[in-house]
């Protein structure tokens, strides 16, 4: 926001500094989460239907099953939700910017926006609502913020990686190679985390579901990591809320 000369700041918030806070809040309640239990809820946390031994809970059973680790991970999904949506609607300005001033580029840049809001409507979604409450709403959601998530991250890194020569600063270019590591690292992570989930099902080997549940984690570590490389992308930017007074005469 610009300030003008009859306005007076009431609120300046550094983006960089609400990027890592939006972040935070879902990573503390994720790592509080699987260590509450582990800690209190071992055996029902990683009991699964084969009944073979395994040692780490799913991200489900963590986020969803118990008490209070179920209103922990919501309560900060629903705090971290309306900055998520801010930052969304600064990157679509951002990618705006970015970007050649060209149809293809603007529906690029649209179609990018909607998936990160989708993504952010699909995670509050599965979060509120778990799987033994109503599992067919907790898989669909799943499945939509998975498909929404890997989406964005692919066609967000490929529109900026074309367009390179156009960030202008040193941090937007290490927020691009960052993007670039997350995005990698999440993908290989899912199919890997795939592969296990069909090994687990498939054969019920013990500690299948362990690794299964550990490459999870990695999955929804990297898709944090990529959200926040906004705090590169906006490390100058600044929210200012002003209040607006009318010139003396």
């Amino acid at each position: 926001m610009v300030m003008g000369e009859a306005d007076v700041a009431v609120v300046r918030i550094a983006v960089a500094r609400l990027a890592v806070v939006t972040v935070s809040l879902p990573l503390g309640a994720f790592l509080l989460c699987i260590y509450l239990s582990l800690r209190y809820n071992f055996d029902l946390s990683t009991a699964t239907h084969c009944g073979v031994p395994n040692y780490l809970p799913s991200i489900s059973s963590s986020i969803g099953e118990f008490v209070p680790q179920r209103y922990i991970w919501r309560i900060a999904i629903a705090v971290h939700s309306a900055p998520r949506f801010l930052l969304a609607s600064m990157y679509h300005s951002f990618m705006n910017r970015v970007l050649p001033v060209d149809p293809f580029y603007k529906k690029a840049v649209r179609f990018t926006t909607l998936l990160n809001v989708v993504e952010i409507i699909a995670l509050l979604c599965l979060s509120f609502v778990s799987s033994k409450e109503n599992y067919d709403m907790h898989k669909f959601s799943f499945i939509v913020f998975m498909l929404c998530s890997e989406l964005y991250m692919l066609i967000t890194y490929l529109l900026l990686k074309d367009n390179r020569p156009r960030l202008t600063s040193p941090l937007e270019r290490c927020a691009l190679t960052k993007k670039r590591q997350l995005m990698m690292a999440n993908l290989t992570s899912f199919i890997v985390a795939l592969y296990f989930f069909y090994r687990h099902n498939k054969y019920c080997e013990p500690g299948m579901y362990s690794v299964f549940a550990f490459l999870e984690y990695v999955v929804v570590l990297t898709n944090m990591g990529f959200h926040m490389t906004a705090y590169y992308d906006f490390h100058h930017h600044e929210l200012v809320v002003g209040q607006w007074k009318a010139p003396s005469s």
